[in-house]
């Protein structure tokens, strides 16, 4: 009988007995998308545990994105000037499109605002986008085993409460953690075959080219990752590939640069300038030797256990050729721009890391990619060791975030609610009580304000006032306070450090300005300019209740950080 016979004598493979294999174990097409839901739900669970709490500079997009699609145009406030006060265009158009749909600004749902669950619920989605491009990416590199590093990647997601908690907190670091990290799954989806025809093709370059704009116009620093499809031609791809590599690195560089020139030309006509004014204001300088030290901070708050293990399983999984090892470089080379920028950025205020997302997200990239490498490809005993190294790693970032995250869900950074009721409510209240319709209002705090608000409200953080910002990035005070007292020339005054101390408004100033004080404190005062009252029994009636008012708001901060202030914050009564 000959080879043709026999192949068409020989004995099928019994349909039963397949079933039976099948039936015992789960078929593979599910285990990604399961692993996607099971990360989302690990970081929806630790979403929850902060509530109902938004931060308020989220506040300050909130109002652009009601000024906008109420036919404003992108103002603070109907009648103010065009002044770019927000930093993150693309998560505007988000909240713009969420508002006209009337998912946004518009009510509650079940009792929760939609101020609050809609962006929530945006993020919960950039989550899902961000597992389901880790598991497209790791279906390339590394066949069959997708849904282990899916899994991984969002364990590492879950068990970080910087992430978590700026994910959640209403600005924009979910689309930015989205759109890097898709970029990277791209990246290294075009890598993972072994002549690396893919990565020069035009419709990878033109994506990253595009993803790198989705970045750059979601943060200013996002205009970094236009080098990492460029960057990772230059490492990965052969010599005989130059002229192919060229022509690509050109096409993503156009697909990046052509829209965002057009985004430059429209912002210059639209508001005079070629940056946003936010970044004016914050007096961005250049980077030093304190770069390596916020790096070490991020270091330090993961873990250097875990970090150091994550380290030594990159190393041996870039040891072996093949497309783990070009996935892997595909990661990294995002994650060291992601690096790169959050040590170039000056100090954030607010805690917990807040422009580290990137970081984290490529970072849990990376590592699950890393670690499932060496767990398939490694002697037992290596992976044992390696396996027990990350896992007291895990343990020891686990515990030492536990302290840091407590205290920032029992006070969580500059709640929403709390700025619309102390700021915008309350001082509508003092216009009313003394009769002053058309008051002016300057105050550090802007977001939860600028939704409750019914005065002209001028920004003392600069971030939408150009004149407030060129004296902060000129390190010139006197100018400053000369265009408050002499133009702007407010009727209401809020300060508190450090505002106080670095503008110079400090109680003798504003006394010698003609002001007296509604309320002093240690570290807040509220002052109104004597000459703006036309009754002064009204001042003296004022003042005598202002500081329980405050007290009892302040109380609330403390006791009910995550205490719903409304359906909808409005101007109105």
């Amino acid at each position: 009988m000959n080879a043709t016979s026999q192949a068409l004598f020989k004995r099928p493979n019994r349909p039963a007995r397949l079933g039976a294999k099948t039936a015992r174990r789960p078929p593979r097409a599910l285990a990604e998308p399961a692993a996607v839901m099971a990360g989302t739900a690990l970081v929806g669970v630790q979403a929850m545990r902060l509530g109902r709490w938004i931060v308020d500079d989220a506040a300050i997009t909130y109002a652009y994105t009601r000024s906008i699609d109420e036919g404003y145009g992108p103002v603070q406030q109907a009648g103010a000037p065009p002044v770019e006060g927000y930093s993150n265009p693309a998560w505007l158009a988000l909240l713009v499109a969420g508002r006209r749909l009337r998912l946004f600004d518009h009510g509650a749902l079940f009792g929760v605002p939609d101020l609050v669950w809609f962006p929530k619920l945006l993020a919960l989605l950039c989550v899902v986008g961000m597992l389901a491009a880790v598991a497209a990416a790791a279906r390339a590199a590394l066949p069959g085993r997708a849904g282990a590093v899916t899994l991984l990647a969002g364990m590492a997601m879950a068990g970080n409460f910087s992430l978590v908690a700026w994910l959640f907190s209403g600005l924009e670091n979910p689309l930015y953690g989205l759109a890097t990290t898709v970029l990277a799954a791209v990246l290294v989806r075009g890598v993972a075959r072994d002549d690396l025809l893919d990565l020069p093709r035009p419709r990878t370059a033109v994506a990253a080219g595009l993803l790198a704009l989705l970045a750059a116009l979601t943060r200013p620093d996002g205009v970094v990752y236009a080098a990492a499809y460029p960057l990772t031609l230059l490492l990965l791809l052969r010599c005989s590939h130059s002229a192919g590599a060229f022509r690509s690195a050109a096409l993503s560089t156009a697909a990046f640069a052509v829209p965002y020139a057009a985004h430059l030309l429209w912002r210059h006509a639209e508001f005079g300038r070629w940056i946003p004014n936010t970044a004016v204001a914050k007096a961005q300088r250049m980077p030093g030797s304190a770069a390596v030290a916020h790096i070490g901070e991020l270091v330090s708050f993961a873990g250097w256990a875990l970090v150091l293990a994550a380290v030594v399983c990159t190393g041996l999984a870039l040891r072996r050729p093949g497309p783990p090892r070009r996935a892997l470089v595909a990661v990294l080379v995002p994650l060291s721009l992601a690096l790169a920028a959050y040590g170039t950025l000056e100090r954030d205020w607010m805690d917990l890391y807040r422009f580290a997302t990137p970081v984290w997200t490529l970072g849990a990239f990376a590592g699950s990619l890393a670690a499932v490498t060496v767990r398939d490809r490694e002697r037992p005993r290596v992976r044992v060791v390696l396996t027990s190294a990350l896992l007291a790693g895990i343990v020891l970032s686990l515990a030492g975030q536990r302290h840091r995250a407590e205290e920032f869900r029992a006070h969580p950074t500059v709640p929403m609610c709390f700025i619309a009721d102390r700021y915008g409510r309350l001082f509508n209240s003092y216009a009313d009580r003394l009769g002053l319709p058309d008051a002016v209002l300057l105050l550090p705090d802007l977001g939860g304000t600028l939704l409750t608000s019914r005065l002209r409200l001028v920004d003392l953080a600069g971030l939408t006032d150009p004149a407030i910002a060129d004296a902060y990035a000129a390190d010139d005070m006197p100018r400053l306070r000369t265009y408050v007292f002499d133009r702007v020339r407010p009727t209401f005054i809020h300060v508190h450090t450090p505002w106080s101390t670095v503008s110079g408004l400090t109680p003798p100033v504003l006394t010698a300005h003609g002001y007296v004080p509604l309320s002093t404190q240690a570290d807040t005062g509220d002052w109104v300019r004597r000459r703006a009252v036309p009754d002064p029994g009204r001042l003296t009636a004022l003042q005598r209740t202002t500081l329980p008012a405050i007290t009892h708001l302040t109380h609330l901060r403390t006791t009910s950080p995550h205490r719903s202030c409304g359906p909808r914050l409005t101007p109105t009564p």
